[in-house]
């Protein structure tokens, strides 16, 4: 198997590409831990793996599989998602300009302030619930990445990745798309324009809580492709062969956990989304949400297993619901098999653009009444 559009992503990802060892016939591939790799008789690298910071198989037979589902040419795995973000934006130099969306992941907008600031990077923040101001911020020639998160953490608004694409083609920029929430399953941003995906591989990609990853999926290689992976070479940003192993692992499940997550968050946000107490559901899959327009034209098969909740009696009352749920868990992150809640604005601290009434959920794959019956329990 290979990028063939015949072949269902659901099965790519069962058979991680239908890879069967040419030696053992076995169906599972192994783990290549080896740092190092012999030269052939003639001091060549044939089979083209030299050191293990630089590539190994073991992340080669992953990267081809986030290729493919992505429909990208080219991927590559790095130790976290914050690695794989800041790969992209290390290979500006100073005088460059980037414009990215206010409402984004926040240890990612805050490296960013941190980095241009030392660098000389000039940054333009845009609504992502209003593109019509970013043709205005891009600055031909000068405007060399355009950042954009959809759905948005922590209020899932969507951005029409689309027109996003076309605001930006012809003017010098690369549009990179965090589509870490939407995953390959929902949304596959190259299709619709976009130069790079990223994904935080630690969420929906592994699944599972016990991997720490990210990815990068290009449209087209080319030399500032080639620059993203001397970057993570030379800063040592790979994803070591054990962890690449187990998100190859996880990953396969893809499909399956994700669209239970997708089932399960939509019917808690309409079940809760008129409750007394609280004051806005924020789910791309409603009616209500402003944003569901483009999260119905650019998300497939589902909206997301993550919602928020912002709640009438204010700060108080969000921390005090989070306290007495017993399923859902009080940890960050999300994309588990686990369900999660957050106040986001206690991590985020006073520089947050998230209100102090939310809390934020990651919806697992656990049974839906039960999930029903610990919120309402913990409202009441």
């Amino acid at each position: 198997m290979s990028k063939d559009k015949t072949v269902s992503p659901q099965t790519l990802l069962a058979q991680a590409l239908g890879w069967v060892d040419k030696k053992t016939s076995a169906l599972i591939p192994p783990i290549y831990n080896s740092v190092t790799y012999e030269r052939d008789p003639d001091n060549s690298y044939s089979n083209g793996f030299i050191y293990s910071r630089n590539a190994n198989p073991t992340s080669q037979q992953l990267e081809r599989l986030l290729a493919a589902l992505e429909m990208g040419t080219d991927a590559i795995v790095l130790a976290s998602g914050m690695s794989a973000a800041t790969a992209t934006f290390m290979t500006l130099k100073s005088g460059d300009h980037v414009v990215v969306q206010a409402v984004m992941y926040w240890a990612i907008k805050k490296w960013l302030e941190s980095f241009a600031n030392k660098w000389g990077i000039s940054v333009d923040f845009f609504d992502p619930e209003d593109i019509s101001n970013l043709k205005k911020l891009i600055r031909p020639g000068e405007t060399k990445l355009v950042w954009i998160e959809t759905p948005a953490n922590p209020t899932f608004s969507c951005v029409d990745i689309e027109e996003v694409a076309k605001i930006v083609k012809g003017s010098g920029a690369r549009l990179c798309v965090d589509s870490t929430i939407a995953t390959p399953i929902l949304t596959r941003p190259i299709e619709l324009g976009a130069d790079v995906v990223m994904h935080s591989a630690t969420k929906y990609l592994n699944g599972h809580g016990d991997v720490t990853a990210g990815v990068l999926i290009t449209a087209r290689e080319d030399e500032w492709w080639d620059q993203i992976r001397d970057i993570r070479s030379s800063h040592g940003k790979i994803l070591s062969p054990s962890d690449t192993w187990l998100l190859l692992r996880g990953i396969r499940t893809l499909d399956l956990r994700v669209r239970k997550s997708c089932e399960s968050a939509m019917a808690i946000a309409k079940y809760f989304e008129f409750n007394s107490k609280i004051s806005k559901v924020l789910y791309p899959g409603l009616d209500s949400t402003k944003t569901h327009i483009i999260a119905s034209k650019q998300m497939m098969g589902g909206f997301g297993g993550m919602l928020s909740i912002r709640f009438k009696g204010g700060k108080p009352e969000a921390i005090k619901i989070a306290a007495k749920l017993k399923i859902f868990k009080r940890a960050t992150s999300f994309g588990g098999v686990e369900s999660l809640v957050e106040h986001r604005a206690s991590i985020e601290g006073n520089s947050t653009l998230v209100p102090d009434d939310l809390l934020r959920f990651s919806v697992g794959i656990e049974n839906l009444d039960d999930l029903i019956g610990d919120l309402e329990q913990a409202i009441a």
